[in-house]
């Protein structure tokens, strides 16, 4: 037997020793001969690569690329000087002095493209824009037939085009940065603003930049970190001069924009296949000012806020990804956003706050932007719950829910709009647009003060239905009218009509000003809410005000007025017919007597409102004991002789031109198609046929 203890075995190590040192020798040799055939014929790839990039831009772009010298200044790097770019027809984009980049060799092997190091000296970049055209319209310019043609061919997801966007940008930002007196302007019609770096550097992804605008007229410093690898940035923008606005934006949209400091973090880029694409980070801000006349009369001023979480893109969607939140001081809550650009566009927005404590929502406010609620001291918790969906194409199935849970809500003590002291006496002052007409007291006094029980029945039931039909039924908005009017805005694609219930109007006419912005309105709703969850006036009370304080005419204000001024009557004394009329010229009460014909009788357009109301009022049974002539009293509703309009002389006289009584016709047709749904809503689908 043999003893396989006693055999020896070959030793293979030093085998395996020369034979790895042979091919790593093979490897290294191989390498060297392409690195020096590389550098022998580098020059000759560069000048290729410049001219392709010359050819492309002018071709796609129309954009002409010059450098007077370039040459390779290292292993990686190209030095390129006195380099111009500048469209066919426009002024010049850039002019460099000299351009320093070199890129990373490994990652350049696996063909993937990432800058290392960047130089700029004295480079200047002038955008111009000179009535409806401009040196940086390539930038919006699709490519040419033959490329569009591929690209549309190759149709990418939502996610990849946002992840592609990243990666260029990304891609774009070197490692090491080096910039001396670089300068960005922007030059239009009306000004020129210029936005100078003196010095600034990235050194290993790290930076800290002083950046100056027009000069010394304001001082930005950008601090933070980019990592184009792992693709995340933060960056804190902080100014020396506390007031210094964002340039540009300021002329071109009205909107001045300033803030203490203002920080951003892009955490990661999670990517899952062709079809997702997760990003995360956030934006926090402190004392920003916001002013722009859309928004707000005065100067919106955030103490403090952030939003953080991130989005979620797919194939065809975008949304913010669950737990994002967005903080004011220690109110904060998770909206929901979503939009859908296939096979539908879709917009869904959703808030659930859960129990939080009033008084940390209303000290979030910025002060100052809502006086009217400056100092206010509330109790309890409440929970609000809204969920939109709409179909943009197609905003008939809109569909909205909007709920606030605030049983436990208490109002101790009020700002500076006391709705409590609406019980007793006050003088409200009466304004046109922003020119105050006079003051009207209510209370006894005033001659021309109408208490509601002084007032015909009918009229309260005529204005209530073309007002506010819900208005006893309701805590100060009817979620159907407002769904409705935000039907109507979106098919217009233009803000045409409101949703006010008479309690809104009620709030507008007497604590807020005539300015119509976003800030005002959000305070119409903020007070109105407060107003009916407080119960403090009651629907008469607040009724009897309206009615007496509305216009129905030029400088005629209340219903004692305006029955006295188109008819000779008192208030109690209105038929159904001219109850009808006052209710229809309440939207437009300035335009009241251009309902006239010159013998004093209504012109027939007029017509339509006294159906629609009149068979509204007829079905809800409050024509009861009342005397309803034909067409509920139209033809018996007579101008007072001294308000009629002259006789033409063969032309039909009116007091308003033709387009401006198609425009008030129009506005009425879409009034009533509102009210149709309403009526349906009352009466079930088809009620409102009989109408027509």
């Amino acid at each position: 037997m043999l003893d396989f203890k006693k055999i020896k075995l070959p030793d293979f190590s030093f085998v395996k020793k020369k034979w790895f040192i042979i091919t790593a020798a093979s490897i290294v040799g191989i390498l060297l001969l392409g690195f020096i055939w590389a550098m022998s014929v580098r020059g000759d790839m560069l000048n290729k690569a410049v001219a392709k990039v010359q050819k492309k831009l002018k071709d796609d772009y129309q954009l002409n690329f010059e450098v007077n010298k370039y040459e390779f200044a290292g292993l990686t790097t190209v030095d390129f000087q006195k380099v111009r770019l500048y469209p066919d027809t426009g002024e010049q984009l850039a002019k460099i002095e000299q351009f320093k980049v070199s890129i990373k060799l490994f990652p350049l092997l696996s063909g993937n493209v990432q800058l290392d190091e960047m130089d700029l000296k004295n480079a200047n970049i002038t955008l111009v824009k000179k009535d409806s055209s401009s040196n940086y319209d390539f930038l919006f310019r699709k490519k040419t037939d033959q490329d569009s043609s591929k690209t549309q061919s190759e149709s990418r997801t939502l996610a990849e085009t946002i992840d592609n966007l990243l990666k260029r940008a990304f891609q774009a930002v070197p490692n090491n940065l080096n910039l001396e007196n670089v300068s960005l302007s922007y030059q239009d019609t009306a000004s020129t603003q210029v936005v100078k770096i003196p010095e600034g550097k990235i050194d290993d992804g790290d930076y800290d930049i002083d950046v100056f605008l027009n000069e010394q007229e304001a001082k930005w410093n950008f601090k933070g970190n980019i990592n184009p690898r792992r693709q995340t940035v933060n960056v804190t923008i902080s100014s020396d001069n506390k007031d210094a606005q964002i340039p540009v934006i300021g002329k071109k949209f009205g909107l001045k924009v300033s803030f203490d400091e203002l920080s951003f973090h892009l955490d990661d880029v999670a990517r899952k296949g062709k079809e997702s694409l997760e990003v995360k980070g956030g934006i926090s801000a402190k004392n920003m000012r916001v002013n722009h006349h859309r928004l707000s009369e005065d100067t919106i001023v955030l103490p403090g806020g952030s939003a953080n979480g991130g989005f979620l893109v797919s194939e065809n969607t975008i949304e913010l990804i669950q737990g994002t939140e967005v903080s004011v001081k220690d109110f904060s809550f998770e909206p929901k956003l979503k939009f859908s650009r296939k096979p539908k566009k879709v917009l869904e927005l959703a808030v659930h706050t859960g129990k939080f404590k009033a008084q940390n929502f209303f000290d979030a406010l910025p002060v100052g932007l809502f006086e009217n609620l400056d100092g206010i001291q509330v109790a309890g918790d409440i929970q609000y719950d809204m969920d939109f969906n709409v179909d943009l194409d197609d905003p008939d199935n809109l569909s909205f829910a909007s709920k606030i849970d605030d049983q436990n809500l208490k109002v101790e003590k009020w700002g500076k709009a006391n709705i409590s002291d609406l019980n007793g006496p006050f003088i409200y002052e009466a304004y046109e647009d922003t020119v105050k007409m006079r003051d009207i007291k209510l209370d006894a006094s005033n001659p021309n003060f109408s208490p509601l029980t002084q007032i015909a029945p009918i009229v309260k039931k005529t204005v209530l239905n073309t007002e506010d039909p819900f208005f006893y039924k309701h805590n100060g908005f009817e979620l159907e009218a407002f769904q409705l009017s935000i039907v109507t805005n979106i098919k217009e694609r233009k803000f045409k009509r409101g949703a006010s219930t008479i309690s809104m109007q009620l709030i507008k006419n007497l604590y807020l000003n005539r300015n119509k912005t976003m800030m005002r309105k959000f305070e119409e709703i903020l007070l109105v809410w407060l107003m009916e969850q407080s119960k403090q006036v009651s629907k008469d009370r607040l009724l009897e005000i309206y009615l007496n304080i509305i216009e129905w005419g030029k400088n005629v204000y209340g219903i004692s007025e305006a029955s006295k001024y188109y008819f000779g009557k008192k208030p109690s004394e209105l038929t159904i017919g001219e109850s009808l009329y006052l209710s229809s010229i309440i939207p437009r009460p300035k335009t009241g007597l251009s309902s006239f014909e010159y013998t004093g009788q209504l012109k027939p357009w007029v017509m339509k409102h006294f159906n629609t109301y009149g068979y509204i009022m007829t079905k809800m049974g409050q024509l009861e004991g009342e005397d309803v002539p034909a067409n509920y009293g139209f033809y018996q509703v007579q101008l007072q002789p001294n308000l009629r309009p002259a006789r033409p002389k063969g032309v039909p006289d009116s007091m308003m031109t033709h387009d401006e009584i198609k425009d008030m016709v129009d506005e009425i047709n879409r009034e009533e198609q509102i009210r149709k749904t309403l009526l349906e809503k009352l009466f079930g689908k088809g009620s409102s046929e009989q109408n027509n």
